[in-house]
């Protein structure tokens, strides 16, 4: 489901009673196996997955001014109907910090592609008692590989 923060907030108040909450964040431009094999091995760490997803801004920002490929609104309305998601919220800043503090998540979650002493956060969430964890890939694949795997099939 796509909320907002406060509304996160205000849900996460109600169902968080006993309940592990696992955040991790993400461009998920085009979706790929890589994506939903990483949110399942998120979910299972926890009970409610929040996904932080990078607004389009963002991602232009971070990516250049061609990416993202897919709309904030329709990658939102994907990763929102993944198995895994409980929730997604959309963030304009570069990194995921603000959601973080405000969310408080019991393990923050990012992919193996990252040191744990780079996870965006991970100071934070350790200082209350919360757990950070990396999930290795399990395919090698991701969106940059696909749009140059597309470029060369059709543009060379």
């Amino acid at each position: 489901m796509l909320v907002g923060l406060e509304e996160l907030l205000e849900i996460l108040d109600r169902e968080r009673g006993g309940k592990k909450v696992v955040f991790t964040n993400g461009c998920f431009d085009i979706i790929h196996a890589g994506h939903v094999d990483y949110l399942e091995k998120a979910k299972s760490l926890g009970d409610i997955l929040v996904v932080g997803m990078n607004s389009d801004d963002s991602i232009r920002r971070i990516k250049g001014e061609k990416r993202p490929i897919v709309s904030q609104e329709m990658r939102a309305k994907v990763l929102s109907s993944l198995k895994p998601v409980d929730y997604v919220v959309i963030f304009e800043e570069d990194t995921p910090l603000r959601l973080i503090e405000a969310i408080r998540p019991d393990v923050l979650v990012k992919g193996g592609d990252w040191e744990l002493e780079k996870v965006v956060g991970r100071e934070f969430v350790e200082s209350y008692g919360g757990v950070v964890k990396t999930i290795p890939f399990e395919y090698e694949v991701s969106t940059s590989k696909i749009i140059e795997r597309i470029i060369s099939l059709y543009c060379d």
